[in-house]
């Protein structure tokens, strides 16, 4: 702390005086007010009607103006109720690749019914996302869609949990650290080559397996039709898959910028995949042996997103 300038001691007082921890329920000091546009409009009309009533002696000046001020108190204190002691969780879903968008689940809870909460997450200039409900029972579970702008381990920002209510004199606004954090995948780019051989694709003479009995919805082509001549039994031919081919995705074999690479060896990665092949990972200072799977897919997804390009001086 001591090698820091102030404005950083004062940007992380300030990160550490707004956040609150995830689950845990909001208390009145991470609880900030800030007026609406007609909140201002209503702050400044009680003035007036002050200053009208003073130098005029009107009673119904007096009396607007004074009704107008404790209407603005129970406001203030109504909102400041409906958002404190709520909690908020989030967790994310599913798998995220860079320029895909990335689903979280926010959980709001409380005690007791709160109206018009929203919850806001900025991920980045012209990036957010947004949305609002309120909790009836006892928690309130609201889906947010954010962008993901990178490839790489991804901490969300902070959550903005605010509401109006009631009648939208100020925002009550808090700020809290989700805690998620997303792995993004490369984005799928063109692998460069054609892979027409798919599973179950590519049958030959040659794949010949052997019969099987008849099931109806076997077409006519596939019938053993010497066979149900000579026995009298009608039976299919049967057909093995092709077998599975051994290939590697290495990052010296394709051109190009470092994020263009992976893009590529992402969409290879997918192909190889869904076509059942052995596939192995070569990256600089990394390699995954030959498998297939889920559980490969995802080792090799996992080292293209946490791979770091190296400087261009380490290289040198």
């Amino acid at each position: 702390m001591a090698g820091l300038s102030p404005i950083r001691r004062l940007h992380d007082w300030w990160q550490r005086r707004r956040l609150s921890a995830a689950g845990q329920p909001l208390g009145a000091q991470r609880l900030f007010l800030m007026p609406t546009r007609f909140g201002v409009i209503w702050a400044v009309l009680i003035p007036v009607l002050l200053l009208f009533g003073i130098n005029y002696q009107n009673n119904l000046a007096y009396g607007l103006a004074f009704w107008l001020f404790a209407v603005a108190l129970v406001s203030l204190w109504r909102g400041w109720r409906n958002l404190h002691g709520v909690s908020l969780t989030a967790s994310a879903s599913g798998e995220v690749f860079a320029g895909d968008l990335a689903h979280l689940s926010v959980r709001l809870s409380a005690a007791r019914h709160r109206h018009a909460l929203r919850v806001v997450l900025v991920a980045g200039p012209g990036q957010v996302a947004a949305a609002e409900g309120e909790i009836r029972g006892s928690e309130l579970i609201l889906p947010l869609a954010v962008p993901s702008l990178h490839r790489g381990q991804w901490r969300l920002p902070p959550l903005r949990l605010e509401s109006a209510w009631p009648l939208g004199l100020v925002r009550l606004v808090a700020w809290v650290d989700s805690g998620v954090e997303l792995l993004v995948y490369p984005a799928p780019g063109e692998t460069g080559e054609a892979h027409a051989r798919r599973r179950g694709q590519g049958l030959a003479p040659q794949d010949f397996a052997g019969l099987r009995r008849f099931e109806p919805g076997d077409g006519p082509a596939r019938l053993a039709w010497k066979q149900w001549s000579r026995t009298g039994v009608l039976s299919t031919k049967a057909f093995s898959l092709p077998p599975r081919r051994q290939r590697w995705l290495d990052y010296d074999a394709c051109s190009g910028e470092p994020e263009a690479r992976l893009s590529r060896l992402c969409a290879q990665l997918l192909d190889y995949h869904r076509a059942g092949d052995l596939y192995g990972l070569r990256l600089p200072g990394v390699e995954l042996a030959p498998a297939n799977g889920p559980a490969q897919r995802r080792r090799a997804l996992q080292a293209l997103a946490r791979w770091a390009a190296p400087s261009p001086r380490s290289g040198s």
